[in-house]
């Protein structure tokens, strides 16, 4: 099943189908009624010493891919991802920094459709 992927921030749709928050905290300035989070599965972000390695510098982007797939291997919280993916049609992953390329949500979903 495909995952979509789109900034918190945006208008939810009902094409989103059931909407998760991918991102470790809480996005700034968006409330719990404007987010309509299905679920907000944190333990699947990267984790905050990755994150604050990482701090969204592009020169590091690629070595903080390879460890954040590392990280998933072995994070239980993936097992919950493809139950819920399982379950529901359409899933969006919603994450909240500017820049998409950037994002750890393409690297997730790279991750959830590659072969086991």
């Amino acid at each position: 099943m495909p995952y979509l992927i789109k900034r918190v921030y945006d208008d939810p749709v009902p094409e989103d189908g059931l909407r998760i928050l991918v991102d470790r905290l809480w996005p700034r300035g968006v409330s719990k009624e404007r987010a309509a989070l299905d679920v907000w599965l944190k333990d699947i972000a990267p984790s905050a010493d990755l994150r604050h390695w990482f701090s969204h510098r592009p020169d590091r982007f690629a070595e903080f891919s390879r460890r954040y797939v590392a990280e998933l291997h072995a994070n239980p919280a993936v097992d919950e991802l493809r139950r819920l993916a399982d379950e529901n049609e359409t899933v969006t992953l919603l994450y909240s920094t500017k820049n998409r390329a950037l994002s750890h949500a393409p690297v997730l979903v790279e991750f959830m459709e590659s072969p086991s």
